[in-house]
């Protein structure tokens, strides 16, 4: 009885972590530290614990709705990219049918919740960002365009609308720019990824700048969009209005993060390791420093 018991807890626990797998937890972490701090900024003060929680839950919902649904039509590509092969459709943990009853469970459960618990517009923006990464970007774009993670991106921007929406039932300008800012930062944040990994990419045919342009062509447009995004966060300074952490937070990240940029670019000139990951890295940093400021300016005294 005792080895049945351990035998049933740990193929219970197994079957979890397969479905938490479907969902791509570390992309969902960072798809909430944007939500979180922009909710901060819509109240100009801490915002109720409830809602809070409510808005974290039904955005992580969505998320994974939309990752897993990712995961069921990508299933082909995952099977010949070396990073993805260990992911739970494809080693047959998990069957395809069963993903998407478990993506289309956690889609209506996220627009249910926001929509009793927050807003009807966080519920809206819940569903269209669902729709758009599965729609638009993985079933249109990401098999047809080089351009696919620019516009695909516009998914990974829906958290920080939920998060102001959820507040206040609207939006305004400054929720707009913190959408702008995630908009033009996903480029230079993937397309590192995407050179590294860029065999697995050329042989599961999805045409990644890095697989279809030459490194020192992907350099300058990693380049381009930093100082767009570092940019974009600095318009936030005279409209939001924001103060001296938040503008020395987006100066000094921001910095580091087109210095990264530089030295990507500078790296595929000479044909050397070009190290993409270090600029993967610095974005990670740079986003989530630059969220954490959105959402600790606002509670000083100044």
């Amino acid at each position: 009885m005792t080895t049945h018991a351990v035998s049933s807890t740990g193929t219970s626990g197994s079957t979890l972590r397969n479905y938490v797998a479907l969902t791509k937890p570390r992309v969902i972490e960072l798809l909430l530290v944007t939500t979180v701090p922009v909710m901060v900024l819509a109240e100009r003060g801490l915002p109720n614990l409830w809602l809070v929680v409510a808005t974290v839950v039904g955005g992580a919902l969505s998320a994974g709705s939309a990752n897993a649904f990712n995961m069921v039509i990508d299933k082909d590509i995952d099977t010949v990219m070396g990073r993805t092969q260990s992911r739970p459709l494809v080693t047959g943990a998990v069957t395809p049918r069963a993903a998407l009853v478990f993506a289309s469970v956690l889609a209506v459960s996220s627009v249910v919740l926001l929509w009793v618990l927050t807003t009807p517009l966080a519920a809206i923006f819940s569903f269209a960002a669902i729709g758009f990464y599965v729609v638009v970007y993985t079933l249109w774009l990401k098999r047809r365009s080089e351009q696919n993670i620019i516009w695909g991106g516009i998914a990974g921007c829906f958290p920080v609308l939920i998060g102001w929406a959820a507040v206040t039932g609207d939006l305004s300008v400054e929720a707009w720019i913190l959408f702008l800012v995630v908009f033009l930062w996903t480029p230079p944040h993937y397309w590192p990824l995407s050179m590294k990994y860029r065999d697995d990419y050329g042989n599961a045919d999805v045409p990644m700048l890095a697989v279809v342009r030459e490194a020192p062509v992907v350099g300058v447009q990693v380049i381009l969009y930093a100082w767009a995004t570092v940019a974009a966060s600095l318009l936030l300074v005279p409209l939001a209005p924001m103060g001296v952490l938040y503008t020395t937070v987006a100066l000094v990240s921001g910095g580091w993060f087109i210095v990264e940029s530089h030295r990507l670019y500078a790296r595929s000139l000479t044909g050397a390791d070009m190290k993409p990951m270090k600029v993967f890295g610095a974005s990670i940093s740079y986003l989530t420093l630059l969220f954490v400021a959105v959402g600790v300016d606002p509670l000083l005294p100044w």
